[in-house]
């Protein structure tokens, strides 16, 4: 095990922001270590306020040519008055994803000092614990959600006999519900999420040894116990007519097994996927710094010492997140994972379409979390199905839509008021394509003709209706927007509907290009394929501004924001590679200049903006910007429990930052877009010896990295089908069998490197000596 692969604290959690998380993708819960009363606050998944809406948006497919006239005449402040009232839906918002409540321990008799206090979350076995000493007693509670028994474990030990006496209690305030014993044991607490949401249970029984446990009132009470395990489970009718009555069983069920049984099973299910991938960088500075504190830690650092420990630590934190809020079977990850303490959460903690959701799962088929994927698609097929609805009857168009935002219950729809950001129509597209990612990794054709493909193909049906001709020829979106972002116009107009905005024509091209390599893969559709290749080429491409930019809009304009947080025009650097700094250098020197721009006049400010700037230096291969920015993230866009940061005057907490830095930090490691396979492309002077291992790379292989002195020492390629791997290095390379038969050799005159692989074998790469 990584000793350095642990959050640790000296005091318990005084606020959300410091608590630690817990979660098996449906059950998550946020663990303070209080030593006179425990807060351990609760969430599932699906426990959303509100049912699905029939959203109505009458004059919207009538209003939609004037809308259009008006931003081709340069009216766009006239076209944005009445794309706000024709376009948007009604009802206009979404309701907010909430808390299940809390789960409360009132310790009785704990009235001594608590000394040798540690409060901690291990990452290699996915369990947080809590230890003290209090008058002589040691005390320590181990806390886990189990994917594998669908429940939250809280065990209570002591190392003197009939030490543990408390009381239990759920809640929920102020929207409780009722609450009431289940048996001699356990007490549940229901209610509803609004008249027309879902009905939720949670279910708490406690299994002591020695002493006594009954029920009192509403409370499960805990008398001069020696041990305690308690089983909490929670259901709502999203998934389960009878939610009390799965959740009854499910804690029922962990009784007879037993907490032995249960944690068991759950190291071993949370090895087998977190395991996957080590990171190991040397500090040859900081010392012995996994000795210390993280939230200490994170002090140090902001204080400009180095902890590339801690680094580490981020990445596979990062990893940890998505596995406890995204398993098959279970929602997405949203705006804050599956953790939120709030019944009103910003921005409703939904799924946003146009960036962050699809930063949540950057990471998960590079850091070897494909399973953790899934969810993804599941909530793609049910977006197809209202996509469709909402393409027809708001752009007489065919295929699929979605916009800006979405929530439970997949709906497609416009939603919101704020025009520089909902009136997009991208959010589906951009999704699909992670299916796409999810095919070109693990290279399943199953996967891809009866899943990826129809998606993909829907999506792109959608945009050969919506598109419209400009006054070049070229093939726009219309009406549609940067995300977020304004521009202004030569007469004086300031606008953010506009026609054409780089990022859609840059996800319609990839969109495009995955459908027909698919179509030709799959050696089906041949039709559409030519469809799509026709209109491929009217395609606006990336173009050059009058700085020397990137140029975010069609047209040349200014922007209003020149350190705007969103950076939508670099899609095409990252994650598309449409830009690359070998194949397109001319494009990559502006892509470097507009990220010059954006940080010089305050871009990256934001968590999810500073991991996206990460990436896109990491595919510009310049390691020290992609490290500085590291370090920027950790030391303005983190909480003392390494959540991420979106900062405001109330700093709140975005998971986005957490995702995104860890497929960042990836990045900087191995890259495989273009079919080509580049070994360190941007490794920091900071990180001059180290080791990963388990990355995996497009094209169905998994690597192991190490290097020293910042040059590869060696790399092992673990192929998982036959097929020709591709290696891109600055450094002339050999490739041999694992065996040591030497396969082939590159040059510093010829960077490329092919050769073919054989399902199941491995293969070395080393430098020229």
């Amino acid at each position: 095990m990584n000793r350095n692969n642990k959050l640790w604290y000296r005091k318990p959690a005084n606020t959300w922001l410091e608590a630690i998380p817990i979660g098996n993708g449906r059950i998550g819960a946020m663990v303070f270590g209080g030593v006179k009363e425990e807060r351990i606050q609760l969430n599932e998944d699906s426990v959303w306020y509100g049912g699905p809406k029939q959203r109505e948006y009458p004059d919207a497919f009538a209003q939609l040519g004037t809308i259009r006239r008006l931003i081709i005449e340069g009216e766009p402040q006239k076209a944005e008055h009445l794309a706000r009232m024709s376009l948007t839906a009604a009802p206009k918002f979404l309701g907010p994803y909430q808390t299940l409540g809390d789960l409360k321990l009132f310790f009785y008799g704990k009235d001594g000092e608590a000394c040798e206090y540690v409060r901690e979350l291990d990452l290699d076995s996915g369990v947080t614990g809590v230890s003290f000493k209090m008058n002589g007693v040691s005390y320590r509670r181990e806390i886990f959600a189990s994917p594998v028994d669908h429940i939250i474990a809280v065990r209570l030990e002591a190392d003197t006999p009939g030490s543990l006496t408390f009381s239990a209690s759920l809640s929920r305030r102020p929207f409780e519900g009722t609450s009431a014993k289940t048996g001699s044991d356990g007490v549940v607490m229901s209610g509803q999420c609004g008249p027309d949401g879902v009905r939720f249970a949670a279910v708490l029984k406690a299994v002591q040894e020695g002493g006594t446990v009954s029920c009192i009132g509403d409370f499960v009470s805990v008398e001069a116990a020696d041990h305690v395990t308690l089983y909490l489970s929670a259901a709502t009718t999203f998934r389960e007519d009878d939610p009390f009555s799965v959740c009854l069983e499910r804690v029922e069920a962990a009784a007879i097994k037993g907490y032995s049984a249960i944690y068991k099973d759950h190291i071993t299910d949370h090895r087998s996927i977190f395991g996957r991938v080590s990171l190991e960088l040397e500090d040859t500075e900081g010392g012995c710094s996994e000795d210390l504190p993280t939230n200490e830690r994170l002090s140090r650092v902001r204080e400009g010492q180095k902890d590339q420990g801690l680094i580490s630590l981020f990445f596979q934190y990062g990893r940890y997140l998505l596995m406890a809020s995204s398993r098959p079977g279970s929602l997405p990850a949203n705006l804050q994972g599956i953790w939120n303490e709030s019944h009103t959460p910003p921005w409703e903690s939904d799924y946003h379409l146009n960036i962050n959701l699809q930063m949540n799962y950057w990471p998960a088929e590079v850091c070897n979390l494909a399973e953790c994927h899934l969810p993804v698609f599941d909530l793609l097929e049910r977006l197809r199905e209202n996509g469709r609805i909402t393409a027809e009857k708001m752009y007489g168009a065919s295929g699929f839509v979605a916009h800006h935002a979405t929530n439970l219950w997949a709906e497609t729809d416009i939603c919101g008021i704020y025009v520089p950001a909902v009136i997009w129509p991208m959010g589906g597209a951009w999704l699909s394509l992670h299916m796409w990612e999810h095919y070109r990794f693990g290279l399943d054709k199953k996967f891809l003709s009866d899943r990826a493909y129809p998606m993909l193909k829907e999506a792109a049906e959608f945009f050969l209706d919506f598109l419209i001709e400009d006054e070049y020829g070229r093939l726009v979106t219309a009406p549609s927007l940067s995300p977020e972002n304004r521009y202004l116009l030569p007469n004086g107009n300031e606008g953010c509907l506009c026609i054409g905005p780089s990022m859609d024509s840059q996800i319609i091209y990839t969109l495009f290009g995955a459908c027909i390599e698919a179509s030709q893969l799959l050696e089906f559709d041949e039709s559409f394929r030519r469809k799509l290749e026709e209109a491929l080429i009217r395609l606006p491409d990336p173009q050059v501004g009058k700085h020397g930019q990137l140029m975010e809009w069609s047209i040349d304009y200014e922007e209003v924001e020149l350190g705007h947080r969103h950076i939508s025009h670099l899609f095409a650097l990252h994650p598309g590679e449409q830009i690359t700094l070998d194949h397109t250098p001319e494009l990559a020197q502006a892509a470097r200049l507009t990220l010059e721009r954006r940080l010089t006049h305050g871009g990256g400010h934001t968590g999810w903006s500073r991991a996206w700037i990460i990436n896109f230096w990491a595919r510009l291969q310049d390691a020290e910007q992609a490290y500085d920015n590291v370090l920027a993230l950790l030391k303005h866009s983190v909480h003392p429990n390494l959540f991420g940061e979106h900062p405001g005057e109330l700093p709140v907490f975005q998971i986005d930052a957490n995702f995104g830095g860890t497929a960042a930090i990836a990045e900087m490691l191995l890259q495989s877009h273009r079919d080509e396979i580049i070994l360190l492309p941007a490794l920091p002077t900071a990180w001059a010896n180290g080791r990963v291992s388990g990355l995996r790379a497009r094209g169905g292989f998994e690597i192991i990295i190490a290097w020293k002195d910042g040059l590869l020492s060696e790399a092992i390629i673990h192929a998982e089908h036959c097929k020709v791997c591709i290696i891109r290095s600055k450094i002339p390379i050999s490739i041999s069998h694992d065996s040591g038969v030497f396969i082939a050799e590159s040059s510093m005159s010829n960077p490329i490197l092919r050769f073919q692989t054989e399902a199941g074998k491995r293969y070395r790469v080393r430098p020229l000596s």
